[in-house]
């Protein structure tokens, strides 16, 4: 199987994909890209999140006018993130129309599913292929299982009807899905996009699908490879879903930029999904992105809440200090921090945290032993443990990340 350290390495606007660089975080606006104001306020929001590439829908000619000026207002409030543009359908009219957007775009997303039929969609593949040529733009080839070629679909299921032993529906249209990309993929570098400016990505909505298509894509091509489970959902079945497919893939050391593809709630913002993918690569150790809190689930030795909010007020103080700390402190996204509730494991864990304090469970001793790199440096007593273990972490932090 080829590992990403084995794959092309893409860039796209200085930012790498594959080539064993660390897996890249990316996200989607919902705005009307129209809306430059509102497109502009969200594009900036997932970035300041974390987000290190954004994708904005191009679907028609309001669309493709407003890039330019997003791009723009975008650089003149000091974020540089790269833009990719998302084609469906009208694509090749649209960057042929709109030279200033083709220009703007760090990138752009194909679905060669809905290109167009027959020699069409051939002529209007190569369109946007070569314009990308021109520009020197990476392009991610997306197929999806929703919207896939029905014309390479329904060929590979008339020779699956003549098999001796037919393959399922399921199996065929994972066969499809992957026959789709890597096609598509060889026609483009035909047409001269060289194999380290194309992406791939096989989006599918089931958990064992994506797996399945990946392992198998993965050691067919040494393409950068795009992970997201399509349609994942809302709330914490969308989490799961995509932590549970994403993990499994990154572990085996498949993929190289990811995007969780979470529902919003009505009305709430959009940067959970970027949250969500920052967690699932550093809990794989993968990056580190903010500090993190250890702490225990509580058990009947712990029927005080009191650990549950100092590890609350521990989590909410790291996460508003850190706008600021990632400017200061370089390398503090890797602090990790325990708060513990009694005996059983409270100093193992906290002396393999850089600080920890671990307090007492029911009928130990009213005393909280803090550890500073393995070693313990000093007994917290009385009823302001809480403020005064948070002026410790934040006195390690100064003293250990500062530069120099």
């Amino acid at each position: 199987m080829n590992t990403a350290s084995q794959r092309h390495s893409v860039d796209v606007a200085g930012i790498l994909l594959g080539g064993g660089a660390p897996v890249v975080v990316q996200s989607m606006t919902n705005t009307d890209t129209a809306d430059i104001a509102a497109t502009v306020a969200q594009v900036k929001l997932l970035h300041d999140t974390g987000s290190e590439l954004v994708r904005v829908t191009v679907n028609n000619d309001a669309a493709a006018r407003a890039l330019p000026h997003i791009v723009e207002q975008l650089a003149q409030q000091d974020c540089h993130v790269p833009l990719v543009g998302d084609f469906h359908f009208n694509g090749h009219k649209l960057l042929t129309r709109h030279d200033a957007a083709a220009r703007a775009l760090a990138k752009y997303r194909i679905n060669p599913g809905n290109v167009g039929h027959g020699k069409k969609r051939d002529r209007q593949f190569s369109d946007m292929i070569e314009i990308a040529c021109r520009y020197d733009k990476p392009v991610r080839i997306g197929v999806n299982w929703g919207s896939l070629d029905q014309q390479l679909l329904a060929g590979l299921l008339t020779r699956n009807a003549n098999l001796a032993d037919p393959l399922s529906l399921q199996a065929i249209t994972r066969q499809a899905v992957i026959e789709s990309a890597l096609t598509s993929a060889a026609f483009a570098e035909d047409i001269g996009l060289g194999a380290e400016r194309i992406v791939i990505s096989c989006k599918m909505s089931r958990v064992p699908d994506l797996i399945e298509v990946y392992q198998e894509l993965a050691k067919r091509c040494r393409y950068a490879l795009h992970l997201g489970l399509t349609e994942a959902g809302m709330g914490d079945p969308g989490v799961i879903a995509s932590s549970v497919a994403l993990a499994i893939l990154l572990n085996q050391g498949i993929g190289d930029t990811i995007r969780v593809s979470l529902t919003p709630e009505p009305g709430a913002t959009r940067e959970r999904e970027v949250k969500v993918a920052q967690q699932i690569l550093q809990s794989l150790d993968l990056r580190s992105f903010n500090p993190s809190v250890t702490a225990c689930p509580g058990c009947g030795r712990t029927t005080s809440e009191y650990f549950q909010v100092l590890a609350q007020q521990i989590q909410q103080e790291l996460d508003a200090s850190m706008p600021s700390w990632k400017h200061q402190y370089p390398g503090v996204e890797s602090l990790k921090v325990a708060v513990m509730g009694c005996v059983v494991n409270g100093p193992g864990e906290s002396k393999h945290a850089n600080i920890g304090i671990s307090l007492p469970g029911n009928g130990e001793q009213p005393v909280a032993p803090v550890y500073q790199d393995g070693e313990k440096t000093v007994t917290l007593k009385g009823d302001n443990i809480a403020q005064e273990f948070i002026g410790l972490v934040k006195d390690y932090v100064k003293n250990r990340y500062t530069p120099g």
